[in-house]
């Protein structure tokens, strides 16, 4: 593949490298992709932490680098495996600032039975995700990431007609 070219495919290369730094476990590349107090001369980025912030499905709001990559390293140590396959992605990019939306379709296999070297069952789940992203001298980096599951339907509509 040819180097991108445009901002959108700088910063479509820039998201994917981050879900495929999730899947491998690799904190170190994980951590250069979120956007560090050096990486910007914003007088609302503190001195000492990145004004970053992270919602995973079902936590509170991270704010901060600090406690966003603890968040990561804890979901890291405690999965086993997880995949994510993106699909309804869009890229839009004004200025310094990027937003991406996708949904992602995420497979993670549960704990290992005991006295065993396989994965526990595969757990699929439907998330949808925005990340925005800033402009560094060191390229794209994760400003925000925010996911929040998708409800499954129960496939049972309630009859409204009915007299009650």
């Amino acid at each position: 593949m040819s180097a991108p070219r445009t901002d959108v495919e700088q910063v479509e290369l820039a998201n994917t490298a981050f879900y495929e730094a999730l899947e491998r476990g690799d904190f170190e590349t994980l951590s250069s992709l979120w956007l560090a107090p050096l990486d910007t001369t914003d007088d609302s980025v503190g001195s000492e932490d990145a004004d970053v912030s992270c919602v995973h499905p079902g936590w509170p709001v991270l704010n901060g680098r600090g406690e966003v990559l603890r968040s990561y390293a804890l979901i890291m140590a405690n999965t086993e495996y997880i995949q994510f396959f993106l699909t309804d992605v869009h890229v839009s990019v004004t200025g310094d600032t990027a937003l991406v939306t996708c949904t992602e379709n995420i497979l993670s296999g549960g704990p290992a039975p005991d006295d065993s070297d396989e994965l526990g069952p595969l757990v699929g789940q439907l998330v949808v995700a925005t990340n925005v992203f800033r402009r560094t001298d060191d390229g794209w980096k994760l400003w925000s990431h925010h996911a929040s599951p998708v409800l499954a339907e129960s496939g049972e509509e309630e009859d409204e007609e009915t007299p009650g």
